[in-house]
């Protein structure tokens, strides 16, 4: 009995990281597009502040994530840093693309 409520406890473990991860990835997707749509509209102060919420649900979605959905969520984080860095700069057109990037990466981590 006790081996069976071990199983079910890794299987939910399992499960629930995978939700997490995929919860993480959602609000990532969603901030990381806004950047795109605000940096094509020329405005990289917002640009960087929907980076800066991208990069962190991108961040804890790699910290659970596995795999190759990791290696996204991971490319996705250094993409996002590079908008930051550029919007920052006000090189809006770098940090678009920087952005467009990551939105990639994030759209590659959800389909594994």
């Amino acid at each position: 009995m006790k081996k069976i409520a071990s199983i079910c406890a890794g299987l939910l473990l399992i499960l629930s990281t995978a939700v997490i991860a995929k919860e993480h990835s959602a609000e990532a997707l969603e901030h990381a597009q806004a950047a795109v749509e605000h940096g094509k509209a020329g405005h990289a102060p917002v640009l960087v502040e929907h980076a800066k919420l991208a990069l962190e649900h991108t961040l804890a979605g790699s910290l659970v994530a596995k795999g190759a959905p990791k290696n996204h969520l991971n490319e996705a984080a250094k993409s996002l840093q590079n908008a930051i860095d550029q919007g920052s700069l006000e090189q809006v057109e770098p940090a678009t693309k920087s952005a467009e990037e990551a939105v990639g990466h994030i759209k590659a981590s959800a389909a594994k």
